[in-house]
């Protein structure tokens, strides 16, 4: 080791407070690379394995394969592992207590299709003859039907299909489709049974993959591949060798050369291996990743540059004297490198260390948050991947390299005269340090002369405010960008805020209102809305239509009826309770809302859809009238196409909130919501056949809360339970949410320790100015007010340039997210407001602490004071 890096080590334990200090900012920067990116890795993996639990682990589908079809699949390259699955159809299910469940559904698969599939065997073993079949627990549970292992059952099987008049328009149906059942009668029956024994070899549990609102319960039977006839149609699942963007070209070449009609693929294990079909989508997904990269290099470049900058301050005269004895440039500027490789040896194996901890600790308390809310089996673990760390070191490495390049480059070019004199950070002349007189009589002569300090030690006064600036965009950022991918989420989800909608077609107000009080009195509810509503028409005039169907009828007017636009009008009506409760959120006046001699109504004003040509997700406003406007409403009776006026209804309010049961509606759509008493006016007798009367549903357990609704064998209802779909929507929005507030917080603790580090240096580098200052009389009031100016300065000279930047990289990410998502840009005020009140006080408070420490130095002592 040179005699260079022996004083530079020599330095370092010397000046212990400032080391500890830059590995301090060092280890925040590395913990923070490694978190963000172990927490994304993480979360990804869970998502991964949730998907598996669900819906097992396969690639892609295909559909009505034949044996010649299966063979080529079977012989492709790309095939690691073949799942052949076959649906056998729908079995009576005798003596079934659900009357809203009353068959099985039989479906075989492959020894592969146990492994590949979450089939979780209870009892006994899995099948392997055709002959043997394995059967759901909520069969004895839920049908009331004990079957034990070893049975012999004999079953009709068929297909499902619609019953009607004309036998030319029915249709198959399927495990998505509830059972089709009016009026006690039902209309749908089975077609092409045929009769087949089964041994009953083993119990599962309800598999993940059936749908609440299924008619059948799961029955797994065993498919030989070697009994298949060349006329058999089978679904060959496919586990892929190679999963990367590239697959779906392969699949789509595979199934056109083999005459293969449908192909499937398994979007959700697709989209958490980061793969995906949508090119737009993934331009975005690389364009913000790339964007939260920069920002936490830019903040930890910041922080650890502040840190290396001050320390070759502090290192001047140092440096100085080792010029004066002959060091060269090169050796000066690699004493700083050798000082920043020290730094990085001992925080980058530290930093990973306890950001590693950081975040197991805190999965650790989320996970009982993720898996009670959302009923997620799986649990979230650290997942640390060699590129993970190897990624860590490497942008680590290059953040302590350019945080090391600037100082290093200054440190070279100190003269010995200058550095021993220590006047290289401090700028004397008149024109550097003049001031504005209206400054000095406004604020004082405390304010000049803290403003004239500033000027003087310029360059310090810069690194302070840039680290400032570097704080507000990366908190300004990330809490945009927060924003946007929860309404990313939002826009790319059903909108569904309900977990189970209950129709009901029953003869009176008076019976439907004690089924409602009886369902929502059951133990689970947690939320309920019932809703009666009419779908109506209004012509609307073309100036007031969204901004989409303005630009459709550019190409085409023909859909115009005299000048005006045909809306299509949702009306929803609710009850006194819940209609107080919303117009409350909504901005409405209630008491206008029950004025049956000028009905009004609030009106939903949000489309949100997927534009299919160019694949984004769009929301926009649904139409540009405003509080006060009338709407004139018209209903059309499809039976005999007779048009009937209902009359005008003013609008008492515009939002964009939504009552629970009411979901975004599309493009030329519009909600409103009104009601009892004014729907009551507005619908007539002959209108009320095609009203629905429909009560959403928010449970705690929501398959139990269908179950109990299906135990009250009630007659003219429709259940369905969207929990599933609405899982993984909230899914979803917690991964984003966890990893962005996350990420929120880590850029937080960095922002203040960088302008705490800053500041605090800076304050306690200028002992001797403060001590000269009080020895020419300064009182402790006006060194107080000096500091508060300067204070000051600081914040308003760091919002000047950190806002206008910040909204530039909000509009950047916005412009990002636009490859996949339309939606107007909009700032986040409450964010910015947060901003300007957290810099003066953080500010304030650095100086503070910073100068309460000066306040205690002796005079004498500290105007002796040398930074060596």
């Amino acid at each position: 080791m040179n005699i260079v890096n022996k004083l530079t080590l020599r330095h370092l334990r010397l000046n212990k407070r400032r080391t500890l200090v830059t590995i301090l900012g060092v280890i925040i920067s590395v913990a923070m690379i490694i978190a963000v990116a172990s927490l994304g890795v993480s979360f990804i993996d869970l998502m991964k394995r949730q998907s598996i639990a669900t819906e097992g682990e396969w690639h892609v589908q295909y559909h009505n394969v034949n044996k010649a079809q299966l063979n080529v699949i079977e012989a492709d390259e790309a095939t690691k592992k073949l799942v052949i699955s076959k649906d056998l159809g729908y079995a009576p299910l005798e003596g079934s207590q659900n009357d809203n469940k009353p068959y099985l559904y039989i479906k075989s698969y492959n020894e592969k299709g146990f492994e590949q599939f979450p089939i979780e065997l209870m009892e006994g073993r899995f099948p392997q003859a055709k002959n043997e079949l394995i059967i759901s627990e909520e069969i004895a549970s839920n049908a009331k039907v004990d079957y034990k292992v070893g049975d012999s059952i004999t079953l009709q099987v068929g297909e499902r299909i619609t019953t009607g008049d004309d036998e030319s328009e029915n249709y198959d149906l399927n495990q998505n489709e509830s059972l089709r059942k009016m009026n006690d009668r039902m209309e749908e029956r089975l077609q092409n049974q045929t009769t087949q024994e089964y041994t009953v070899v083993g119990i599962i549990k309800r598999p993940e993959w059936e749908p609440a609102q299924a008619p059948g319960y799961t029955a797994i039977s065993y498919f030989d591949e070697n009994l298949m006839s060349a006329g058999d149609k089978v679904t060959a699942t496919v586990v892929l060798n190679k999963v990367d963007n590239s697959l779906y070209a392969h699949a789509k070449e595979l199934a056109k050369n083999n005459h293969i009609e449908k192909i499937v693929y398994n979007n959700s294990l697709l989209r958490y291996s980061g793969v995906t079909s949508n090119s737009d989508l993934r331009t975005m997904l690389f364009s913000l990743s790339a964007i939260i990269m920069t920002i936490i290099m830019v903040g930890s470049i910041a922080l650890i540059y502040n840190a290396f900058a001050i320390s070759v301050s502090e290192r001047a005269r140092h440096l100085g004297m080792l010029a004066s004895v002959g060091a060269t440039k090169r050796q000066k500027r690699n004493s700083v490198y050798f000082e920043g490789f020290v730094i990085g040896i001992i925080s980058i194996p530290l930093g990973i260390i306890f950001g590693l901890a950081g975040i197991a600790i805190t999965f650790v308390c989320i996970n009982p948050l993720i898996q009670g809310v959302l009923g997620v089996s799986e649990k979230l673990t650290v997942t640390v991947t060699p590129s993970t760390i190897l990624i860590t070191c490497l942008v680590s490495m290059l953040t302590i390299f350019i945080s090391t390049y600037i100082p290093a480059r200054k440190a070279s070019k100190i003269s010995a005269i200058d550095a021993i004199r220590q006047t290289q950070d401090v700028k004397l002349t008149r024109k550097a340090v003049k001031t504005s007189k209206f400054v000095r009589k406004v604020f004082g002569m405390e304010a000049e002369i803290g403003l004239k300090n500033l000027k003087r030690n310029k360059r310090r006064y810069q690194a302070t405010v840039f680290s400032l600036v570097i704080s507000i965009i990366l908190f300004l950022s990330i809490a945009f960008f927060t924003s946007m991918m929860q309404k990313s989420i939002e826009l790319s989800s059903s909108g569904l805020n309900y977990d189970i909608l209950v129709q009901m077609e029953l003869d009176t107000e008076e019976e439907t209102a004690e089924l409602v009080n009886s369902i929502t009195a059951l133990p689970n509810v947690t939320d309920a809305n019932y809703i009666q509503s009419l779908e109506a028409n209004s012509l609307i005039d073309k100036a007031f239509i969204a901004d989409e169907l303005k630009e459709t009828l550019k190409e085409d007017e023909s859909i115009l009826k005299d000048g005006k636009y045909p809306y299509y009008i949702q009306i929803s009506a609710l009850d006194d309770i819940n209609l107080k409760a919303y117009a409350e959120k909504a901005g409405a006046d209630y008491d206008q809302l029950i004025d049956l001699d000028e009905p009004a109504a609030i009106v939903i004003n949000q489309n949100r859809y997927e534009d299919y040509e160019t694949r984004k997700n769009v929301e926009t406003k649904a139409i540009y009238l405003e509080k006060g406007d009338q709407i004139d409403l018209n209903y059309t009776d499809w039976d005999t196409e007779e048009e009937t006026s209902m009359g005008p209804i003013k609008i008492a309010a515009l939002t964009e909130e939504m009552p629970l049961g009411i979901t975004p509606s599309y493009l030329g759509n519009l909600n409103i919501v009104v009601s009892d008493q004014v729907f009551k006016t507005l619908v007539t007798e002959s209108m009320k056949k095609n009203m629905r009367d429909s009560l959403y549903l928010s449970s705690s357990d929501p398959l139990a809360l269908q179950y109990s609704i299906e135990e009250m064998k009630q007659n003219n209802i429709y259940i369905n339970n969207v929990y599933k779909n609405r899982q993984g929507e909230e899914q979803m929005v917690l991964l984003m949410s966890v990893f962005t507030y996350g990420f929120i917080a880590l850029i937080t603790l960095i922002s203040v320790a960088n302008i705490f580090n800053t500041i605090s240096t800076s304050i306690s580098l200028r002992k001797r100015e403060f001590a000269m200052l009080k020895s020419m009389g300064m009182t402790p009031k006006g060194f107080r007010k000096m500091i508060n100016y300067e204070s000051i300065f600081y914040g308003i000279k760091s919002l000047l340039y950190g806002l206008p930047i910040s909204i530039l990289a909000m509009y950047l990410i916005y412009r990002s997210m636009m490859n996949s998502f339309t939606f107007g840009f909009s700032l986040p005020w409450l964010s910015i407001l947060f901003v300007i009140l957290a810099v003066f006080l953080i500010v304030s408070a650095a100086m503070l602490y910073s100068s309460s420490k000066v306040k205690k130095e002796n005079i004498i002592d500290a105007l002796k004071q040398e930074n060596i």
